[in-house]
């Protein structure tokens, strides 16, 4: 009888066609092997406030998915349009003071004003960022960044919006389950649906203006709208943010244009990978729990905290979901020949 031979092969041979985007699935196996990661990520996202038992940590997950969702609008046009924005914090706080006022002044119902104020806030944040839209690089960076100190200062200068007493009284969710689904499944959908549209051809053009601009613009095709649009969506993910936050809290002030909103979803993108999407959401939930557990150090958490994140650059420069996937895909099984 003659002797089986076998010899390892890969578990993503035949699956991957063309592209990472084009698979040829003919087997259940090869589905799951697909969905796994995709699949731990959701449950762990929805089973995370059923897990976790202290209030405290119950509000931790709300604020990682309100940090993931910054890092998804800082990595979406940072990685996929080439513009380096530093204005999360701007975004927050458009988000945040127009959802109380649509709350507040308005009476509309929390599950009117968020979307609302998302919507509007991203168009009043793509209003503002309009004359920059034709800086790059450290430029752009810059400026995105003056926007959210300015408009602090404004308001606290003239007494506006409150002032720095803010607008109190914002209507909350009503209990701490519609606190924690309402953000995760907002992040969710968000996430996928990022990750769809950088793949359709809205994706490749945005692709397209970020490595050649001027290829694009030599085709007929207008640079300055489409980096308009692809500043609405994120603008529109970061107001997104920063209404929930309004109602978190039940109140709208000036710690909504904190510099926070802005820096800590970059570190997150980078320890998380950038590129990725998901890799800001994974970051997330490294660096914000992280934070949690260091404030016990009192003022010594800050060096704590910047030797982690120092050594997952150093050790991990290329992000922890760029390694992750890169080692998922190189698992084998023993086939026959």
């Amino acid at each position: 009888m003659a002797e089986v031979q076998r010899r390892k092969e890969r578990l993503d041979r035949g699956i991957k066609v063309r592209a990472e985007s084009i698979y040829a699935v003919s087997s259940w196996e090869e589905a799951a092997y697909l969905l796994a990661p995709r699949i731990i990520l959701v449950l762990g996202l929805l089973l995370a406030p059923l897990l976790v038992q202290s209030p405290y940590w119950k509000r931790v997950v709300t604020v990682v998915c309100v940090y993931g969702l910054l890092g998804l609008s800082f990595d979406f046009l940072a990685h996929f349009v080439g513009l380096v924005s530093l204005g999360g914090a701007l975004a927050t706080g458009v988000g945040g003071y127009a959802s109380a006022l649509a709350n507040k002044a308005l009476g509309l119902p929390v599950f009117l004003s968020i979307p609302l104020a998302s919507l509007a806030g991203g168009v009043v944040c793509t209003v503002l960022l309009l004359p920059c839209l034709p800086l790059r690089g450290v430029y752009f960076a810059i400026v995105t960044l003056m926007y959210p100190l300015v408009l602090s200062r404004l308001v606290e200068a003239f007494n506006i919006l409150g002032g720095t007493d803010g607008i109190p009284g914002v209507q909350g969710f009503g209990g701490p389950w519609a606190e924690s689904y309402i953000i995760i499944s907002a992040l969710l959908l968000c996430l996928f649906g990022l990750r769809r549209l950088v793949n359709e051809d809205l994706g490749l053009i945005l692709r397209g203006v970020k490595d050649n601009d001027q290829a694009v613009k030599a085709s007929g095709i207008s640079v300055t709208r489409y980096k308009a649009i692809a500043v609405f969506i994120a603008s529109t993910l970061g107001c997104l943010a920063g209404a929930y936050l309004a109602h978190l809290y039940m109140w709208a002030g000036l710690s909504l244009f904190a510099l926070d909103f802005s820096i800590l979803p970059i570190a997150a993108t980078v320890i998380g990978g950038g590129g990725t999407l998901v890799g800001a959401v994974v970051g997330s939930m490294i660096l914000i729990p992280l934070s949690e557990l260091l404030r016990e150090f009192g003022t010594l958490r800050i060096a704590f905290y910047a030797l982690v994140l120092m050594g997952f650059i150093v050790v991990r420069s290329e992000g922890l979901m760029v390694w992750a996937q890169r080692k998922y895909h190189q698992f084998e099984r023993w086939v026959q020949i």
